[in-house]
């Protein structure tokens, strides 16, 4: 055998065994869960934090989310940086059909980095005596369980607990692509990845242990980065801690969605992976199926695989995905299958599209490649104070 036909079916088989191997592991990881001693759970007073901007299309369902959530003690403290956004109208009249639940709304903007997000929730970290607190983005829709999931899922080890967004309800074949990225391709590498014990944080959700943060830093700290995700990680794993994700994603509805709008998340989520995780990131361009079907092809035309091998990788690649998302709940429609084969053709242009500049534009603010904080620098490791102690609802900040 050629060397070359030699190299070709080592890198193909590499890719076609990280492909199922992932898939498995992530529907093991998922369909598992996360083993827990019930009697350590606890009732530790908990800050909802919802960063607010504009209103989205499904706005509505999924704020009231927050107000229906099985847990003893917390309060929802939503921030919005302008008193005219249009969404505040939308919150105070929430606030006003739950007037049990605790629930504040804070406005204005803390220019604490280039970060709009971070300058956004600033606000309510100094606002909040909460030892946990819990970030979730507005379009995030959160079941019953959320804060209990997350408060359950902290161990000695763990810094924060952190998790993807799973897409739900696409409208359009556009739609049904941003699901499909967000699904069956970032959430299975983000649990690969907690499986092997580096686990990483995805914006959508950041569950903190208050002294952790404090003590890496505070909110300043989140805006070291491009993305408060990719500092919120490198500051846990600097205090020697992990970032651990809870035993199930969490819903994101997606709605209907065009290219131009998938195009720019991406690209944005690209060029944070590049400035964040840059040697993660340079191998992203021999990830995926093209790669692994440019290999089967090159070992077809060689006569070293039969004619259909090409027809049969797409059936198994695309049928395993499509697998994990039925097995999971996660749409699997057939036009989630095409969605897939979109997304794989987009990847490769996102990556080379990704070095043709490094900041990016968002809900019109422009983000370059440091942020006014500079760099925060952790001198080292965090010592935790030790067990949760439930804090009674009745001694938890008020309204």
């Amino acid at each position: 055998m050629a060397l070359s036909t030699a190299l070709t079916a080592t890198f193909g088989g590499f890719l076609i065994t990280l492909q199922f191997t992932s898939l498995a592991i992530a529907y093991w990881r998922m369909r598992r869960g996360v083993r827990r001693d019930e009697t350590q759970e606890t009732s530790e007073f908990i800050a909802l934090v919802r960063p607010l901007c504009g209103l989205n299309a499904f706005e509505e369902e999924t704020l009231r989310s927050s107000f229906h959530q099985d847990y003893p003690g917390y309060e929802i403290v939503f921030c919005v940086a302008s008193r005219f956004d249009p969404v505040i109208p939308l919150v105070e009249k929430l606030m006003a059909e739950y007037p049990h639940q605790r629930a504040r709304l804070l406005t204005g903007n803390d220019k604490i980095s280039a970060n709009p997000k971070v300058n956004n929730l600033n606000k309510a970290w100094k606002n909040t005596t909460a030892g946990i607190v819990a970030m979730a983005d507005s379009n995030l829709l959160l079941p019953p369980d959320y804060l209990r999931s997350l408060v359950n899922t902290f161990d000695a080890e763990t810094g924060m607990v952190s998790s993807p967004a799973i897409g739900i309800r696409p409208e359009n074949i556009w739609g049904a692509v941003e699901a499909a990225m967000l699904n069956t391709h970032q959430a299975r590498w983000q649990y690969l990845s907690d499986f092997l014990g580096n686990g990483f944080a995805q914006g959508k959700t950041l569950c903190w242990r208050r002294e952790v943060l404090d003590n890496g830093g505070g909110m300043v700290a989140l805006g070291s980065e491009l993305a408060e995700d990719v500092a919120s990680t490198k500051l846990v794993r600097r205090a020697g801690l992990k970032v651990r994700l809870p035993a199930q994603p969490f819903a994101q509805p997606v709605g209907h969605r065009t290219l131009d709008a998938v195009w720019s998340r991406q690209l944005r989520w690209a060029r944070i992976r590049r400035a964040g995780f840059f040697w993660l990131f340079v191998p992203e361009i021999i990830m995926g199926f093209l790669p692994a079907l440019a290999a089967v092809t090159w070992l077809t035309a060689a006569g070293d695989l039969p004619l259909f091998a090409p027809a049969a990788l797409f059936v198994l690649w695309f049928g395993g995905e499509w697998a994990l998302a039925k097995a999971l709940g996660w749409p699997h429609q057939l036009r989630d299958i095409l969605a897939m084969c979109l997304r794989d053709i987009m990847m490769p242009a996102l990556w080379l599209g990704c070095w043709a500049g490094r900041g990016f534009t968002w809900r019109g603010h422009t983000s370059g490649e440091k942020s006014l904080s500079g760099k925060i620098k952790l001198t080292g490791k965090i010592k935790l104070s030790g067990k949760k102690q439930p804090v009674p609802v009745s001694q938890s900040p008020g309204k």
